[in-house]
């Protein structure tokens, strides 16, 4: 009984400090599934680092709204706040919301979520609300040939 206690321990540890590197470094934004999944403490420190870093707060910013998602062709490029933009992280682009912006976009279909950083302006059409890398958009998609799906959008306020 205890082997298994400590074992469980030492992997909550390695998985919160993992997370928490990742969240440092950039890479590791919060993706998730279904809020309706059970998950155990290691499945939400992997899934999770925002919310195992902090404790988080969602305020509701718009819903059934249209995201898309970013060509390849702008990959290396500066965003508009000056950052290199690069589709394999989880940032996103808004017209309205400040720069370091964290939000929390959720796939109405499927229930599926992300946690994305805003660090450029667009989409510049619209119909459509916010504009997500290809690997934010892919995570929460039903359908991975479509282009568009409607979502809602909260922003995450960490205490």
């Amino acid at each position: 009984m205890k082997k298994c206690f400590y074992v469980s321990i030492a992997t909550f540890a390695v998985a919160a400090l993992f997370s928490f590197t990742q969240q440092k470094s950039g890479n590791g934004i919060a993706k998730g599934s279904t809020p309706a999944k059970a998950t155990t403490v290691a499945d939400t420190a992997k899934t999770a680092p925002v919310a195992a870093a902090k404790e988080v707060k969602l305020k509701p910013y718009k819903k059934n709204v249209l995201a898309t998602y970013y060509a390849d062709k702008f990959n290396g490029r500066k965003t508009s706040s000056g950052e290199r933009f690069d589709n394999k992280k989880y940032t996103a682009a808004h017209m309205k919301l400040p720069f370091g912006t964290m939000v929390r976009v959720t796939n109405e279909a499927n229930g599926k979520w992300v946690d994305v950083k805003v660090n450029d302006r667009g989409p510049y059409n619209k119909k459509l609300e916010i504009d997500l890398t290809k690997k934010a958009f892919m995570e929460i998609a039903s359908n991975k040939s479509s282009g568009t799906f409607k979502v809602k959008i909260e922003i995450i306020e960490t205490k």
